[in-house]
This record gives structure tokens, sequence and C-alpha cells, in this order.
């Protein structure tokens, strides 16, 4: 039995496995048929191109396009503009030669999550049979955030392997074997979910799960099966509790650090799966300006002086009985670069554009920010809201709020 491979691990196995399928299909100069639809799977399998919604003049994502026929079709037929990304260089090697001179489409080498963090983002993000081979913990975040509100993501997984072996009950890649025509095969890791596991992942990252499509082999010998999922953002970013218990009655009064600036806003993503602003609960003690600083060192490592800080106001919501102080702060200047912190339950940290928070905000965190931008649309549990002064510069940096409305 072979060890099993830690997901980063598991990742490489697959990137040196495609590279060297598209290396077996340069030494024998295969040329595949121009595609009619995409196939899910099998050719002439799965559901058709509505699947997708409106595609003309929208902004559209292949991500694992391999050859990119179906990256093209969908730039000719339905007259999309599609970037096209593999990892791969031989992959995208051949759909150079095929397509590089094709006016909108773009192709691109690059890692999947890499560019879905870097890129604008998408009215449509689609996936043919790639998803399985990255590790959804790291990809699903990065497809959340790279789609536009009201953004479609289609994506099909393998379900059932030719040997008929179904899904794996846990979150784990498994051993399968990639075959190439005339000969040769190379192992991968892919993760193989169920239905229902798919969806639990889609929904921890802000994704409402749509509709799901079977796609099974047309030979009966051949045991193999895919499951095609169409899932939405929200046109609004949501905002979650991090458990369905309530909080601790002695620690409900907490901060939340609000740290803007040219690269975007500072998130980090709580072990429950809420992306949450710094902070945390106020300590005997100290002011509430010390706690802001204090909770970033140590969540962060980001130093700051509690001159630095501007308190904007109390929210209060109740849950389960118990009342919930939160008060929003906003942070005007800092030192250093934010980085994970050993055993605290927030990390990831990631500076995003206002206009491109991911979903699955934690409730305080998504409180503060409509107190400090009430312009961006979060949808949150409703708390009432005392500001302790309109907001204005935080140490001589204007903040970046709305002016007031006589």
């Amino acid at each position: 039995m072979s060890e099993p491979l830690a997901p980063g691990g598991a990742e490489s196995v697959n990137a040196d496995a495609w590279q060297a399928y598209a290396a077996h299909h340069l030494r024998r100069g295969t040329v595949l048929a121009e595609v009619e639809r995409i196939d899910w799977g099998f050719p002439g399998a799965g559901p058709d191109v509505a699947f997708l919604g409106e595609l003309r003049g929208r902004r559209v994502l292949d991500l694992g396009c391999g050859t990119a026929r179906h990256a093209a079709h969908l730039v000719r037929v339905y007259g999309a503009e599609v970037d096209a990304v593999d990892s791969a260089a031989g992959q995208l090697e051949r759909a150079r030669a095929r397509y590089g001179s094709l006016p909108g489409l773009r192709l691109v080498h690059a890692d999947a999550v890499g560019h879905l963090r870097a890129s604008e983002p998408y009215d449509v993000i689609y996936s043919v049979n790639a998803v399985p081979y990255v590790d959804p913990r790291r990809l699903l975040p990065a497809l959340a955030t790279a789609l536009k509100p009201g953004g479609t993501l289609c994506f099909s997984v393998l379900h059932t392997n030719s040997r008929g072996d179904g899904p794996t009950p846990d979150l784990a890649p498994r051993p399968e074997t990639l075959t190439f025509a005339g000969g040769g095969e190379a192992g991968v890791r892919m993760w193989v979910l169920t239905p229902e596991h798919w969806e639990r992942l889609l929904t921890d990252h802000g994704l409402r799960l749509e509709d799901v499509e079977t796609v099974t082999a047309p030979d009966p010998a051949n045991r193999a099966s895919y499951r095609v999922l169409r899932a939405r953002r929200p046109a609004r970013i949501s905002a979650r509790p991090r458990t369905a218990r309530p909080p601790v009655a002695h620690a409900a009064l907490g901060v939340g650090a609000i740290l803007h600036g040219p690269r975007g806003l500072l998130l980090g993503r709580h072990r429950r799966g809420t992306w949450e602003l710094p902070g945390g609960t106020v300590e005997p003690g100290e002011t509430l300006e010390e706690t802001v600083v204090r909770e970033l060192r140590e969540e962060t490592g980001l130093r700051a002086d509690p001159a630095d800080v501007r308190l904007l106001g109390t929210s209060l919501d109740r849950v389960e009985g118990v009342v919930r102080v939160t008060v929003g702060a906003v942070v005007g200047s800092w030192r250093g670069e934010p980085a994970d912190q050993p055993g605290e339950s927030v990390g990831d940290w990631r500076w995003y554009p206002l206009d491109r928070l991911p979903p699955s905000l934690f409730v305080c965190s998504a409180q503060s920010l409509t107190a400090w931008r009430p312009d961006l649309p979060i949808d949150h549990a409703p708390a009432h809201f005392t500001p302790y002064a309109h907001p204005g510069p935080a140490a001589g940096r204007p903040l970046t709020a709305p002016p007031p409305t006589a």
C-alpha cells in the first residue's frame, strides 16, 4: 500500500502527471477534433452550454483548460471573453499552437489558486474535471472571491472510477490512474467526494449549490461516472456565526480591527470557516485601544500604537440570550507584514479589495464593517450600532468612509 500524501504533495504529483500527459501527446502529435459542446467527462455527455448561463460579452474562466478546445468553442460560438488557465506548460503549448491567435481567448500558464487570487473577478467560472486535482480547502476560498457577486461556478468531479469505486468518506486525496491514449499511464491523487460533501464545502465558502447533474459512461462496461455541479455566489456578501453555540457570557465584549490600505482590507480565516477582522475579547484593565493593539499583534504579528486606533462605536446583538457587544475600530497606521501566529485560531491573512470581499464573514466583523462603510453590500444579523463619533481622521490618516449626508 502506498503511503498517504499531504495535500501539497498530492498537488505536486498531479502537476507532474499532467505535464507527462502533455509531453506524451506532443510527441505523438495528437490532434483532437473540435468540440460542438462542453463534454463533461465523456463526449456528448452532460448538460449543454445553457448550464453556464448567459455568456455573450461575459468574462469567463476555463480552469484547467488543457488544450482549450472548450474555451475556443465558447469564444467562437457564444461571444464570450475567455481566460483559459492550466498549470501544465505542455498543455498550454498544445493550446497555443492551435488557438494562440484567436481573438477573445487568453491562454494563461499559472497555478489555479495563484491565478484566482490575482485576477479580476469573473462572471462565469467553469472547470471540466480539473477541480478534483486541487485541495478544495485551498481552491474553494479562491474560487469564491474570484467570482463576481451573482456569478456562476460550474465544475465536474469524478464520482465513481472505471472499477466502480465510489466517493471517499473523508476530505483526503486518493490514488487514481491517468491513462494515456496509445499506451502509458501516470499515478495521480484526486479528491473524490460525495455531492453532499461538495455542497457543504461550497456553503462553507459562501456559495450556493443550485443543481447537480449525473454523467455516466456510454459503455455499460465502464463504471465511471461524474457529477456536474452548478453554484452561485450571492449578489450580496453573507455573514454567519462561527458556531451555533452562544458566546461565553463573561467574554461577550470584543473588538474588531479594520486595517484598510492600498492593498485592501485585512481579513483572516477562522478555523471554523469564517473570514474575519483581527480582534478578540477585552482583558481586565485594558482600554479598548490597547485591546485592538494587543489582538492585532497576537493574531497577525503587526504592530500599532493605541494613539493610531479610532473607535467607531458599539454594536449590540443577542445570541441565545447572551448580549454580545463588539467595538469596531479603525487602525490608521501599522508596522510589519501580517503572518499566521502559533496557537491562534485565525490565520491565512490576506488583503481584499472592498469590491471582492469573501463570503461567510463572521457576523461581528460584518457588523463592524457596515458601521465603517454602510455602502458595503454585506448582509448580517441585525445589531444596534451606537457611534462614538462620525467616522473621521484616525491619527491624521483619513478614513475611506463616505461623507455623511445632510
